[in-house]
């Protein structure tokens, strides 16, 4: 059975004070958050003292992007022995942000990828199409794609530590969902591909979160889908008691 991860991604948002006063709260709040797994991923800035912040508590802790590299002369850049050095535990990759405004490819996602397993982070790889894709009824072929790239080759146990997040463009910070239902087809499809390339244990083993604009008043539909382990979340997860409802969502 896949213990549902539900995790924060606070963006360019929160500065020190204001990440540690959120994590505080969320540490009173979530001190007993249930049979789930809870991570926020904040600024590289505010990172260490988020760490420190959530020492005692089941709320875990990640970065937004990391370099492939270990170190070298890459301005503004972030390697994975410094996220590890501040007590990080997950990294996002891949998210749309970073594919579709920085201009991050294929290769660039799976080095990425790469670099966060071999240090023993814990990845969450973002996938998803844009509005035009799902339009022209691309949304399997850029799914499949993304997936491919970043995991294809992999030795299984690589698979299963890495948390896919379907996060599906246009329904990022547009007030748009998809529905359960158009969700869970894809969550399914991407379990269908695991599926084949490392058997049905390690696609049974895999976690597929959920990413678009999830909210307290859509989280339980969302969650009571067969394919969709968690949630990657944006906007709701800057304030303490929208995450927590979003946290202990309510079983179907």
């Amino acid at each position: 059975m896949r213990r549902p991860f539900i995790a924060g991604n606070w963006k360019m948002y929160k500065d020190i004070d204001e990440a540690v006063a959120l994590a505080g709260e969320l540490a009173r709040r979530l001190a007993d958050p249930g049979e789930v797994d809870v991570a926020v991923c904040v600024n590289a800035v505010a990172l260490a003292k988020v760490v420190e912040a959530l020492k005692d508590s089941p709320v875990a802790v990640g970065a937004q992007n990391l370099h492939w590299k270990a170190e070298g002369a890459f301005t503004g850049e972030i390697s994975a022995k410094m996220i590890l050095s501040a007590g990080a535990e997950y990294v996002i990759i891949g998210h749309s942000e970073r594919r579709h405004i920085f201009g991050e490819t294929n290769e660039m996602v799976r080095d990425k990828l790469d670099a966060a397993l071999a240090a023993g982070l814990r990845p969450i790889l973002c996938v998803g199409e844009r509005l035009e894709e799902r339009e022209a009824g691309r949304t399997e072929a850029v799914v499949r794609d993304h997936v491919e790239s970043a995991l294809g080759g992999r030795p299984a146990e690589e698979v299963v530590k890495t948390t896919i997040a379907y996060e599906p463009v246009w329904a990022i910070g547009t007030g748009k969902t998809a529905t359960p239902g158009q969700a869970q087809d894809v969550h399914a499809f991407i379990r269908g591909l695991v599926a084949s390339g490392w058997g049905t244990e390690v696609a049974g083993a895999v976690r597929i979160q959920y990413g678009g604009s999830v909210k307290p008043d859509n989280v339980d539909g969302l969650m009571a889908r067969p394919d969709i382990d968690g949630a990657l979340v944006g906007g709701a997860s800057l304030d303490a008691g929208s995450f927590e409802r979003l946290v202990k969502f309510e079983r179907a």
